[in-house]
């Protein structure tokens, strides 16, 4: 179905992209796509909910946007894992890095909204990291890891493509989100800054 949306929330480490998801989840109702993965669930974690936990011979049997191999275990996006959360409503969350966000620009077209989350200073980032209660020495390393590097800044791909939302104060990013989601769900035109 054609009216059918994914808001994908990508961005850096620490931007708020799963409090953004979450907020779009609460207050308007849409479905989280729920993702694949070979690992084991962790305590509480629900089959379903948390992901889709898949052996390996499962997990092959899916159709996906997006897939990565991580610490051994398969992680992945799939067009049914978007049917079932569109099944459920019209629009719906997803929160990738920019790679994925660049796959779902690219396979879904004007399906996918994609929203690339910033905040004026990378020192923010730090901060938010570190109120999160990960470990000192880890936030080095993904600070300084590429992927962060490559998820801080706007990809070349995604440029004219993606909706930038700037994250340093939540109420004026509620506002802004607000008028856009209401955007999206009527139809209007939109510009590319919030």
């Amino acid at each position: 179905m054609k009216e059918n949306k994914v808001f994908v929330i990508t961005g850096a480490t620490g931007v708020g992209k799963t409090t953004i998801a979450r907020y779009l989840q609460d207050n308007f109702r849409m479905p989280r796509v729920i993702t694949h993965t070979t690992r084991p669930p962790r305590d509480r974690e629900i089959n379903g909910v948390a992901y889709y936990f898949e052996d390996d011979a499962s997990f092959e049997k899916n159709h996906y946007l997006e897939r990565v191999n991580y610490a051994g275990a398969q992680y992945g996006s799939s067009y049914e894992g978007l049917q079932r959360a569109w099944d459920k409503h019209p629009f719906i969350t997803i929160v990738l890095d920019t790679a994925g966000a660049i796959t779902y620009a690219r396979e879904l077209g004007e399906q996918a909204v994609i929203i690339f989350v910033t905040v004026t200073s990378p020192d923010v980032l730090v901060e938010r990291v570190q109120v999160r209660g990960d470990d000192p020495t880890a936030i080095k390393h993904r600070v300084a890891s590429p992927e962060f590097l490559r998820d801080v800044v706007l990809p070349d791909a995604l440029k004219g493509i993606a909706y930038e939302l700037d994250n340093d104060d939540w109420a004026r990013t509620k506002r802004q989100l607000d008028r856009f989601v209401q955007d999206i769900i009527n139809g209007r035109r939109r510009s590319k800054n919030y």
